[in-house]
């Protein structure tokens, strides 16, 4: 259980316990409520009351609410990169998805989780903070109380994680670095394709870095081949990697929902979200955080380097 500790100090004087907390902790309204009406606020050890005001070096805890998820449990493997009683961050397989939906009610990493608690002795609330396509690997946070949850969010919105991933994509990117700014929407809701679309279409920006280039050696056009990029996102849109990199005449090996197919050496896009940093939501220490590349991957990279 995720538990806080404050000693009050001089400039806690004649403060009730309600108010500390707030100045103190950056806890949500929601959860502040939970606290108060579940009584898991305690001074020196002992229940307390906000309405009281403690003297200074007290000690104030808060033991967060227990929560936990009912999906059905399965053996779905799960493997941590990083994990503490606020985070589990873990190397997301491909060919999995990540939470129940209509089109794949079962046999998610949300039911992997259940077991994966099981086996750990553990019970916590689901709450996925990033999400990442079915068949795209690597670096997938889930946090384990509303408190992390709400943080590492707060973190997006401003811009302050960073997340990188290499993809393989069709064909030479002649430039270096570049950075690609437009606006993707759904054109058809009733179908799960994403695209460039001027009008209608929400911000999206992703930066790009070639990281390798692998001509195929036996074309004349200087498009042919393929090349391994690093793509840092400023924005999260659905497909944010797959629709811009398609869009621009270079879509990822094996994907071939937007036209990279190529079953002869993968069978889903190569993407894999490699590198995460992120300040912890309690401690406020920055975590840089990388998930190795899938051997389906690798071995993408062997054929086209020979």
């Amino acid at each position: 259980m995720a538990k806080f500790r404050y000693i009050v100090t001089e400039e806690d004087k004649d403060l009730p316990v309600k108010t500390i907390i707030r100045r103190r902790f950056s806890f949500s309204s929601r959860l502040l409520s939970k606290l108060k009406y579940q009584h898991l606020v305690f001074l020196n050890g002992e229940e307390v009351a906000g309405w009281i005001t403690p003297g200074i070096g007290d000690e104030i805890s808060i033991n967060l609410p227990e929560e936990k998820s009912d999906f059905p449990a399965e053996d779905i493997p799960i493997h941590p990169v990083y994990e503490d009683d606020d985070l589990l961050i873990i190397n997301k397989q491909p060919g999995v998805t990540v939470h129940p939906t209509k089109g794949h009610p079962s046999h998610t990493i949300a039911n992997g989780l259940m077991t994966y608690m099981e086996k750990t002795g553990q019970s916590f609330k689901v709450r996925f903070v990033n999400r990442l396509d079915m068949d795209t690997t690597g670096l997938l946070i889930i946090a384990k109380n509303s408190h992390a949850q709400d943080e590492v969010t707060k973190q997006m919105k401003a811009k302050t994680t960073e997340k990188r991933y290499k993809a393989i994509v069709n064909g030479i990117v002649k430039d270096d670095e570049f950075t690609i700014d437009l606006p993707i929407g759904r054109p058809d809701p009733e179908k799960v394709a994403r695209a460039v679309m001027v009008d209608g279409g929400y911000p999206s920006v992703t930066h790009v870095k070639v990281l390798e280039r692998y001509p195929s050696g036996n074309e004349n056009g200087s498009d042919k081949g393929y090349t391994m990029v690093e793509l840092l996102l400023e924005t999260g849109r659905t497909h944010q990697i797959r629709v811009h990199m398609s869009h621009i005449g270079h879509p990822l090996v094996g994907d071939s929902l937007y036209g990279g197919a190529h079953p002869d050496l993968i069978d889903r896009q190569a993407l894999h979200s490699y590198r995460l940093s992120i300040n912890h939501p309690v401690t406020g220490k920055r975590l840089e955080l990388e998930a190795p590349l899938p051997d389906d991957f690798k071995k993408v990279i062997q054929k086209i380097s020979h």
